[in-house]
């Protein structure tokens, strides 16, 4: 994936809702337009992820799995 993020956070072994609350709390560091990468493990994040980022406004601008790994990168509004 070649997007490049401005902040990295990595949820690999937490399962829900930990993953949400640390974007949440990732998130709200960053300026608008900026680009946060989220890594996690747990297979109900894909699903969290996607829930959350259309509560929130906050667009999943790529994602991928490899191997159980998700990798989400999301944009602040």
């Amino acid at each position: 994936m070649s997007i490049t993020a401005d902040k990295s956070i990595d949820c690999k072994g937490l399962s829900c809702p930990e993953p949400i609350l640390h974007t949440k709390m990732a998130i709200n560091s960053l300026s608008s337009g900026q680009i946060l990468e989220v890594v996690a493990t747990d297979p109900g994040s894909v699903n969290d992820m996607s829930a959350w980022s259309k509560r929130t406004g906050n667009p999943i601008v790529g994602s991928a799995e490899d191997g159980g790994v998700y990798q989400f990168f999301i944009k602040k509004a």
